[in-house]
């Protein structure tokens, strides 16, 4: 049994420990700094008190709160030096890395259905996703992102012994840890793959169910110009979609079966720490309600006065 793991990492090069360092806080204060921009014009701008930027909102929350779950470790690898991280702290770590990427697949589904009532059903739009069944939808995507982790942490949780407590990661990631168990491992990994794969799948298959949808009422248009305002609404997410989706359909369908250490790194960097950093910005430069909001809120600053 183990007490703590150790984690390697990037780079056991030392002279790449603080150019690491600074790329990874450089990009934290990026990720942080965008989505919180994001939640920001949401809450201060009327016209964006929609249920695609209510959800809009949930997601840069999760990106947040994924970012920070993921990148501490090594922000405090390289302020401290010290690599070892409990036990607890480790199964903590992968449970809420896997309830954020949960979080992110719900939301982003659930988006892409606001996207098909929006654009195929707008007469009915403001009906069907009112007020309470954006907060029902919000509300199952959490419950249910936490639900779909807890078959991971019990798989961690069960193993009796580890032939090694050095995690070749950068944080404390499922696979790397299953990897270091001296029990037999394979049906667990089974386990893990297939429920991955369901998850993944489902949600890719209400996502390409929406959107085929939008594409047919798009065509249908007699205008090119309804044609274009129609489908520039969906730009945005369905950017986010091809990025996250791309990089967790390789991580489940080539990391899993046969890749290397270095791959699967690079991987989970894509869609654990680029994917929150980039959101808030395709979001910005796709959205023009979005970057109206934000010359708005440039051009006209508020003053707060405190009164008492």
């Amino acid at each position: 049994m183990v007490t703590f793991f150790f984690i390697k990492g990037i780079s056991d090069v030392p002279e790449l420990q603080v150019p690491i360092f600074l790329l990874v806080l450089l990009i934290y204060l990026l990720t942080l700094g965008g989505n919180m921009t994001i939640l920001l014009l949401v809450c201060l701008d009327h016209h964006l008190h929609t249920p695609m930027y209510f959800f809009l909102v949930n997601l840069s929350i999760v990106d947040m709160c994924s970012s920070t779950v993921t990148l501490h470790t090594m922000l405090l690898i390289g302020i401290t030096g010290n690599r070892t991280i409990s036990y607890l702290r480790c199964i903590a770590q992968i449970h809420f890395i896997g309830w954020f990427i949960n979080e992110e697949l719900l939301f982003l589904t659930v988006m892409s259905y606001d996207r098909y009532v929006a654009i195929c059903n707008p007469l009915r739009y403001k009906m069907i996703m009112n007020q309470r069944i954006c907060a029902l939808l919000a509300s199952v995507c959490w419950v249910l992102g936490v639900l779909e982790i807890t078959p991971y942490v019990v798989l961690v949780t069960g193993f009796s012994c580890y032939n090694s407590n050095v995690v070749n990661h950068f944080f404390c990631d499922l696979l790397p840890v299953i990897k270091l168990s001296c029990s037999d491992t394979s049906m667990k990994e089974i386990v893990d793959f297939i429920v991955s794969m369901f998850v993944l799948i489902s949600s890719m298959l209400v996502i390409f169910i929406s959107y085929f949808c939008i594409t047919l009422t798009v065509l249908k248009m007699p205008s090119s110009k309804g044609r274009y305002k129609a489908f520039s609404t969906c730009t945005s997410h369905l950017a986010v979609v091809c990025v996250y989706y791309g990089s967790m359909s390789f991580t489940y369908i080539r990391v899993r079966t046969a890749s290397t250490v270095s791959t699967n790194k690079l991987v989970s960097v894509l869609y654990s720490v680029i994917t929150p950093m980039v959101n808030p910005i395709i979001y910005s430069l796709r959205n023009k309600d979005v970057r109206l909001a934000l010359q708005k809120a440039l051009r006209k600053p508020k003053v707060f006065k405190l009164g008492v």
